[in-house]
């Protein structure tokens, strides 16, 4: 289907340059793009804020070499103007060449992953909203593999709240083999992937721990934490035992690292696992390697997810299985606005910018 009736123009969030919020600018009328062969346009409805649009627009990835470098996600210098946004929810209005044209109409998520090859485990090596344009505008284009048909009663602003975070958590759980029974604990358990990670364990049969704000603790057990063991609580082991009826941990689901990962990582059982994706609590961390290698203990990084993360974590949306938690919407050219809510990290789930009206 050819999308000449579609206005030329559309309103875009534009990252400028790595800095700070004032590299965000908001245009009513750049360029719609054009479905290329393969690929189909999506009326953005939703599209939801993550941890890795506020550090792009930073450079705070850091590189080997120089931790404080100001450095894009991935080793490929970023292109700028980009329109961030990889959580997209929307609905197909054209199709380019090489798409079956009944396409068009399907409400769709997207699939934000960038893969290296077509095997399904393979994870994705950069995303919809860096190495290409995202979701922060009015249309999109991505390609039609990633676009999934969804039949839900979900709202676009309720479906933006599942991509990066829940696929990232499934990636974390797939990783550190999570099982039926296992005792998992799950730093920032509030924020985006580590409230995906406590229903997902559910999803599982796993029993998920939370440490979390005391003034969240309420939400994150309504969803699904076994126990909430507030942050900062010391001794932390004697909060956690007493949470766990004194059983050691099977795996650690860390989002936050910082200068507790040492205390943390000494609750795992021997042979445990850890499992991180993120270092909001600092990413330079002090460990006794000792204890790492006389408890058998595996250590794994995980990053975004793969095509088949993504596929099970659609379905048990489809399925009821994993409920949204939207916390807020914001409009687009409020994004400044919507960026600094997210770093005071007061909330419980998923922020959310509502493209269409």
């Amino acid at each position: 289907m050819s999308s000449t009736t579609l206005p030329a123009s559309m309103r875009a969030m534009l990252l400028t340059g790595h800095g700070g919020p004032e590299m965000l600018v908001f245009d009513p009328a750049f360029r719609r793009p054009e479905p290329a062969d393969g690929e189909v346009l999506i009326r953005v409805g939703a599209c939801g804020i993550n941890n890795t649009d506020i550090w792009v627009r930073e450079g705070a990835y850091g590189a080997a070499d120089d931790p404080e470098a100001v450095a894009s996600f991935s080793d490929s210098p970023m292109q700028f103007p980009l329109i961030q946004g990889a959580d997209i929810a929307g609905t197909i209005v054209a199709s380019g060449p090489g798409v079956d044209p009944a396409r068009v109409g399907e409400r769709v998520m997207v699939d934000f992953g960038i893969y290296a090859d077509c095997d399904p485990d393979t994870p994705s090596h950069d995303y919809i909203g860096s190495a290409r344009q995202g979701g922060f505008a009015d249309y999109v284009c991505v390609p039609a593999d990633n676009a999934h048909a969804v039949e839900t009663d979900l709202s676009d602003g309720e479906l933006a709240t599942f991509c990066c975070a829940y696929v990232t958590a499934e990636h974390l759980l797939r990783r550190a083999r999570v099982e039926r029974g296992e005792r998992v604990l799950v730093t920032g358990a509030s924020g985006g992937v580590g409230s995906a990670a406590i229903q997902l364990c559910r999803a599982r049969g796993a029993i998920p721990y939370a440490i979390v704000g005391a003034s969240k603790a309420s939400a994150v057990a309504a969803i699904g934490a076994e126990a909430c063991i507030a942050r900062g609580t010391e001794p932390l082991a004697e909060a956690v035992y007493d949470a766990t009826g004194g059983q050691a941990l099977d795996v650690l689901i860390d989002t936050v690292a910082g200068p507790k990962l040492a205390d943390t990582i000494e609750l795992l059982r021997s042979g445990g696992r850890y499992a991180t994706c993120g270092a909001v609590g600092g990413p330079l961390v002090q460990l006794d390697m000792r204890r790492i290698y006389l408890k058998n203990l595996e250590l794994h990084g995980a990053s975004q997810g793969s095509r088949r993360d993504f596929a099970r974590v659609r379905d048990l949306v489809v399925s009821g299985a994993i409920q949204p938690l939207l916390a807020e919407s914001f409009a687009l050219e409020d994004m400044a606005a919507a960026q600094a809510a997210f770093s005071r990290k007061d909330f419980v789930g998923k922020l959310v910018i509502q493209v269409a009206s």
